[in-house]
């Protein structure tokens, strides 16, 4: 196992005070009604371990918002369990149900923390590249490679690096190519709520066949701007979930007991996760009207907070030199998307992350402009 481009991109930006739009977390406040419950929870005890599965509130909290949003009914007790972050929930779901000779289908560019997990396991990784000119699934493609081996499809919508969304047709096409199988899908959905335009989030929990083979992974630091409090969680059917939970009680069993309180109070009230579509494209808005002029070429991110940006108007170099440069010569940090696929993939291609102040996309977008 490698060292993550996440690390090395992050260290190159402290080490020379870059503006820092590479990994992925906001630099402003979380709210501090959260905050505030948080302390609330400290001071009035509930300092000790919580239940393995999560503390009760937020799990009947989180069945609510699901039943509410895409219709399928997780009963608390038994279908959603409180995780460490979004990392730990996929790998805890991989070495769950993967074991040797099985094969897993992952959508590539994809997250980097897919593969070494499938390959930990001892499983097989098979790739199935999405569209390069819009970062579509070939559905074909994608048809030909499921056989008796395929243990898990990842899926990923909103998609990272890509922003990108997966439609209606493309969850329906899916759940038709899967219906006579047994194979599981791993649905990475932690930036559901950043969603733009007329564009809908399309969860696997929406679509019956889909619900019934799927471990739905979901991300409180996404949402809630606390991505260092490494909490998320999971859905699935209770057959699966008793899988999850075998390897939950030991390479985690349970999660911070504030927070959950917390959490549970803050995600009943909906307006502190609908409002966050509107608020992260004010940001994708600003960030694109401040680099118009310059070099780049793009398509505006349909999800999450990240943008791609073309830059083969402005170098004809690799996108890991030109991110490492650029992080050294013009103080400007940025991941590049090859190291996303498996066997690299140059196409010219960084990710920047906007979800940053004002102030910070304003001296980065003028760093670009100059390229």
């Amino acid at each position: 196992m490698g060292t993550t481009i996440f690390t090395v991109m992050s260290q190159l930006a402290r080490e020379n005070n870059a503006v820092n739009l590479s990994q992925g977390f906001p630099d402003f406040d979380v709210d501090p009604k959260l905050i505030d419950l948080v302390t609330k929870a400290m001071q009035t005890g509930h300092n000790q371990y919580a239940p393995m599965a999560g503390v009760p509130e937020l799990r009947q909290a989180l069945q609510f918002k699901m039943l509410k949003l895409y219709g399928t009914n997780y009963h608390w007790d038994d279908s959603i369990t409180i995780t460490a972050g979004a990392t730990q929930a996929i790998f805890t779901a991989i070495t769950a149900l993967v074991k040797e000779g099985d094969e897993v289908i992952i959508f590539t560019p994809a997250y980097d923390c897919y593969a070494p997990a499938v390959e930990l396991c001892g499983g097989t990784c098979v790739f199935c590249p999405l569209d390069p000119t819009d970062y579509s699934i070939d559905w074909e493609s994608l048809k030909k490679m499921l056989n008796r081996k395929t243990r898990m499809v990842i899926l990923n919508t909103p998609h990272n690096p890509t922003g990108t969304v997966l439609s209606r047709e493309d969850m329906v096409m899916l759940e038709s190519l899967l219906v006579d199988s047994s194979t599981i899908v791993l649905s990475d959905e932690v930036y559901e709520h950043i969603i733009f335009d007329d564009h809908t989030h399309w969860s696997a929990a929406a679509f019956e066949g889909l619900a019934a083979r799927s471990i739905i992974v979901s991300s409180f630091g996404k949402t809630f701007h606390a991505t260092g409090w490494k909490m998320g969680y999971v859905a699935a059917p209770p057959e699966l979930m008793a899988e999850f939970r075998k390897v939950h009680q030991f390479n985690v069993f349970s999660c911070s007991t504030p927070v959950q309180y917390a959490l549970a109070e803050y995600v009943s009230e909906a307006e502190n996760y609908e409002r966050l579509g509107a608020f992260y494209q004010q940001k994708r808005d600003l960030f694109l009207s401040l680099i118009q002029g310059s070099r780049f070429t793009w398509t505006p991110a349909a999800g999450t907070y990240f943008q791609l940006l073309n830059y083969s108007a402005i170098s004809t170099g690799s996108d890991v030199d030109v991110a490492r440069d650029w992080t050294v010569q013009h103080g400007i940090a940025s991941i590049p998307v090859s190291v996303f696929y498996h066997n690299p993939q140059d196409h010219q291609v960084l990710r920047f992350c906007f979800a940053k102040q004002d102030e910070t996309l304003e001296a980065a977008a003028a760093i670009l402009k100059q390229l």
